[in-house]
């Protein structure tokens, strides 16, 4: 499946529940997988960076798009919140975890739980970090047999 055409379904979905645009960039990275995971796993990107995005709040429309960009089977979402802390960046994918800016805001810790568990499935891994010049980059790599050669 195309990993692009996965994000621009997901990216649609958001954008309907969140009205935030989010702008994807896909290199047509092919791969094999199970499109309703991925497809999950990316819709639970997006909705994080929706809602953490520091020019959410009361904006939609006229907010910088949420960016999701996808190179060699990567899934990269970026937004333009506060970022990760370095100590958060390495928990942010456990069960019920919740940094401390979002202990106000709706969830349940299980988003990117599942995003982990989709990458590890995929052959996979993740990454949370904090962007230069604010906000954050989180994401997912589907590994090994599971990227097919361009073409």
């Amino acid at each position: 499946m195309d990993l692009g055409e996965v994000a621009r379904r997901a990216a649609r979905r958001v954008h309907r529940h969140t009205r935030r645009l989010i702008r994807v960039d896909a290199d047509g990275s092919v791969i094999l997988g199970r499109p309703h995971r991925l497809e999950c796993a990316v819709s639970n990107l997006a909705e994080n960076a929706a809602k953490f995005d520091a020019r959410s709040a009361g904006e939609t429309e006229d907010a910088e798009p949420v960016r999701l960009e996808i190179r060699t089977g990567r899934v990269t979402v970026s937004d333009h919140g506060h970022g990760i802390g370095a100590a958060d960046a390495t928990r942010v994918f456990d069960c019920f975890h919740r940094v401390d800016s979002a202990r106000g805001l709706p969830g349940s810790g299980l988003g990117l739980a599942i995003v982990r568990d989709v990458a590890e499935t995929h052959d996979g891994t993740v990454f949370a970090r904090s962007r230069p010049g604010g906000g954050a980059e989180v994401g997912f790599s589907v590994g090994g047999r599971g990227l097919l050669p361009p073409g």
